[in-house]
């Protein structure tokens, strides 16, 4: 079992800090509203309509730290000169196996976040942990898939050091369509 971590980004000129941290039971309400975003809905397999729908989730993401093979980071936004951090967006390391060469990341982005290089910075310093925490135990590469049609996913790839690998096939019901498939590798 991994011991829960926080993570940072730095602000930037023309953002604030981002907080990373382990999803928790206060974060439903925030979870709920951002969920309701129809964008969000067609991007993303997470299915959040209500409070328990909420705590079932962060309850999921709970349980994959616990089981050490997915690591799920909700992405607050830390306002200056006050302790509210607001949620933002989520990134996750799924599909990890301890001694495994690969694993997979996600990420997603709040509607009133987006446009705004939350998703690239969150991304970095997930990747960046991930290689750090478990390079020494064989993880080499990081994949990351989005559907063909998710060009903004695709420019987080490429801001985030993710190269094009391949076209996925399409995999109803999940990946309706083709997919890019993007890697980093420990030296990128």
């Amino acid at each position: 079992m991994i011991a829960a971590v926080i993570l940072q980004a730095g602000a930037t000129q023309s953002a604030p800090a981002l907080v990373l941290r382990p999803w928790c039971v206060e974060d439903v309400t925030a979870l709920v509203e951002v969920c309701r975003d129809p964008a969000l809905r067609h991007w993303t397999s997470t299915s959040v309509e209500n409070d328990a729908d909420g705590a079932r989730w962060v309850e999921a993401q709970q349980q994959g730290w616990a089981a050490g093979d997915r690591f799920g980071f909700a992405v607050l936004e830390a306002q200056p000169h006050s302790a509210h951090r607001q949620l933002i967006g989520n990134v996750v390391l799924s599909d990890f196996t301890t001694g495994a060469p690969s694993a997979e990341v996600g990420y997603w982005t709040a509607a009133h976040a987006r446009g705004r290089g939350v998703a690239p910075r969150a991304l970095e310093v997930l990747s960046n942990w991930a290689f750090d925490t478990f390079g020494a135990d064989g993880l080499e590469r990081l994949e990351l898939l989005h559907q063909v049609d998710n060009l903004a996913s695709c420019r987080v790839a490429q801001k985030s050091r993710y190269e094009f690998d391949r076209v996925l096939p399409a995999a109803p019901p999940s990946y309706p369509l083709d997919g890019h498939l993007h890697i980093r590798r420990t030296d990128a």
